[in-house]
């Protein structure tokens, strides 16, 4: 018998383009599997998670670009047609930022966490988070935000080169304009010709300290915050490869007990008043050995399968139990086991796992998902192959640096910094591009 309440559906949004975003399969399998109706609004064409069997029923998503308020009508058709509460779970930034903007509207139709309204949208931004942790005591990347090609020029000197640029608002990156929400600049005139480009990412830039990555420092953090506060589920992790490497999303992935990074992550939400599924990433310091917050993701990470506990509890589960009333019934932490994203990492996923593992794609009780994918990403990769062979982007003139100013610091607050001399460099990672350009689990120089 499931411990959930089976009566109370669930929606699993995902607004996101991105074919092969394994977070919202898993979503879908853990709570499918637990005899929970599992609707799904989401872009399922040639998308692997719609060959899932535990889809109880496709939805059409948001048109790209939707604002929150068209967002959410699309949420109340859904709920219109479902004719029940159900328990309603943002996967990418976009939808979490929507729903936690209009939550008082959502809430008569939506089972939903109560917290600060605009919380999950002033987390997700990037600038903001800098000022969050500030205030929070919380270690954090020195960020500097310009506001103009110069001071972004000049950004670069104070901050050290190699620097970390990231648009602080990734989900209002368009589809197919080459942006990626993260790269790593090389040169001043890197950086310039990114803060020329604000108006089309749609949100501001920032530049960021690069902390280099290594061996046991790169962590994560997923988490449940239930209504009183108090963090259930999830647990810490150790990146062991990324995608692309050493700058990407987590490709393995392994339970790792860290006192630090839990203290950091139940301080933060505490202080916070955060509720909810999150998921937080860390680096840390080679010099200094403190654990970095790089981005607060609030809602659930690709990767939350990987802490499902010796109860078979997991943040979605976790989250459903809480807003239907139900216990939390945990189990013991399963350290060691590890997470595999098979076309990322294959040979991972056939190595032993003596601790257990997790596989993003295939599923003895879900085959369908698995198949579609490596078809899919057969086709994917050829197709980057062939677009590596076109001829490169024409280089855009050069500014002259004058000044910038720091993460919350107001506009009128500049100080005149030393011209430097300009380097030369080639900014991104290298191999090859991951499925989507503007894919929200993409740290590049970060985790």
């Amino acid at each position: 018998m499931s411990l959930l309440d089976v009566r109370v559906p669930a929606v699993v949004l995902r607004i996101d383009r991105n074919p092969f975003h394994h977070g919202t399969l898993g979503a879908v399998r853990s709570l499918g599997r637990a005899g929970v109706d599992v609707h799904l609004v989401a872009d399922s064409t040639g998308s692997p998670v719609g060959r899932s069997r535990f889809v109880r029923q496709l939805h059409p998503p948001p048109a790209p670009g939707s604002s929150a308020a068209e967002i959410v009508a699309v949420l109340r058709r859904v709920a219109a047609g479902i004719a029940r509460p159900a328990v309603l779970i943002p996967m990418d930034d976009a939808s979490a930022v929507a729903v936690g903007r209009f939550r008082e509207d959502l809430a008569p139709v939506y089972l939903l966490p109560r917290q600060p309204v605009g919380l999950p949208e002033r987390v997700a931004d990037k600038a903001e988070l800098a000022e969050v942790c500030a205030a929070a005591g919380i270690p954090h990347p020195r960020t500097l935000v310009p506001d103009s090609a110069e001071q972004a020029a000049t950004a670069v000197w104070r901050l050290g080169l190699p620097v970390v640029a990231k648009w602080s608002r990734p989900w209002l990156v368009p589809a197919g304009s080459g942006l990626r929400s993260t790269v790593v600049v090389r040169s001043a005139r890197e950086a310039r010709d990114l803060f020329r480009r604000t108006d089309e990412a749609g949100s501001r830039l920032l530049l960021q300290e690069f902390l280099p990555p290594g061996p046991d420092r790169d962590w994560f953090f997923h988490g449940y915050t239930d209504r009183t506060g108090v963090v259930r589920a999830g647990g810490p992790g150790r990146k062991q490869r990324s995608w692309p490497r050493g700058a990407g999303l987590t490709a393995v992935g392994v339970w790792t007990p860290n006192p630090q990074v839990q203290g950091l992550a139940e301080r933060l939400t505490g202080e916070l008043s955060f509720r909810g599924i999150f998921d937080l990433d860390f680096r840390r310091c080679g010099d200094t050995g403190r654990y970095h917050l790089l981005d607060f993701n609030p809602r659930p990470g690709a990767q939350f399968r990987l802490f499902t506990d010796s109860a078979g509890l997991d943040v979605v589960r976790a989250l459903h139990l809480d807003l239907t009333h139900r216990p939390t019934a945990a189990g013991a932490p399963l350290a060691g086991r590890s997470f595999v994203v098979e076309n990322y990492a294959p040979l991972s996923a056939l190595r032993p796992a003596p601790r257990g593992r997790e596989l993003a794609w295939n599923a003895p009780d879900d085959r369908g998902p698995g198949l579609a994918m490596w078809a899919l990403w057969g086709r994917h990769v050829a197709g980057r192959l062939l677009g590596r062979l076109r001829p490169g982007r024409t280089p855009v003139p050069r500014a002259v640096p004058v000044v910038v100013r720091q993460a919350g610091q107001p506009a009128d607050e500049r100080r005149p910094v030393a011209r430097g001399e300009e380097l030369t460099g080639v900014s991104g990672t290298t191999g090859l591009p991951g499925p989507s350009d503007r894919c929200d689990d993409e740290k590049a120089g970060s985790s």
